[in-house]
């Protein structure tokens, strides 16, 4: 381009049926939607909890279970009566899979995976009931299980309270579980899908 030369300005010239209308002031309110879930919002943010939490409770069964592995020593001569009924590894099972069903549910709710669930709790309800069962005939059983077999008085006392507190801890899971499982489970009304296919 050579700079003495006058620079002309550039229309831009629309086509006749396009015009630029005339702008207004408008009213900066967003149209509400109804929601997509086929559960009330209260409902499905519950069920993502408590699914959440059965998850939890069944890898924390799981890691009990495993720290019971270590427990045969050579001066126990079994295993904890807990760890021989195998609760620890058939409850985790349980758990996982019935929390898993419940956050899919909340994601996709269908007839199936309504069903599917109900049945998954039923199942993780009926482990939870037999879990107390079993940890409270082993709290009973295994009551003597670290101290009979160790003459130091100092180490028994802190194996017998770790080997209590674990199972006190799966006591307490399996409760918390029982009540989460039956409320999924029992109740026909949390249940109710407007939109399932």
């Amino acid at each position: 381009m050579n700079p003495n030369t006058a620079h002309n300005p550039v229309f831009l010239v629309f086509p006749p049926e396009i015009t630029i209308p005339d702008v207004q002031p408008t009213d900066l309110t967003a149209p509400t939607f109804e929601s997509k879930s086929a559960f009330p919002k209260l409902l499905a943010t519950k069920m993502k909890i408590l699914g959440a939490m059965q998850i939890l409770f069944g890898v924390m069964n799981f890691s009990f279970g495993v720290i019971f592995i270590f427990t045969l020593e050579n001066p126990y001569p079994r295993f904890p009566f807990i760890f021989i009924s195998g609760y620890p590894f058939w409850s985790s099972v349980l758990f996982i899979n019935s929390g898993a069903f419940l956050v899919a549910l909340e994601r996709k709710p269908t007839g199936t995976l309504v069903k599917m669930s109900r049945i998954m709790n039923f199942l993780s309800a009926l482990g939870a009931t037999a879990g107390i069962i079993l940890i409270a005939f082993g709290l009973i059983l295994d009551q003597h299980y670290f101290c009979g077999y160790v003459q130091a008085v100092s180490q028994c006392q802190g194996i017998a309270t770790l080997f209590i507190g674990i199972l006190i801890m799966l006591m307490a899971f399996s409760i918390i579980e029982l009540f989460i499982s039956l409320s999924f489970s029992i109740m026909r009304r949390h249940f109710y899908c407007y939109d399932c296919d």
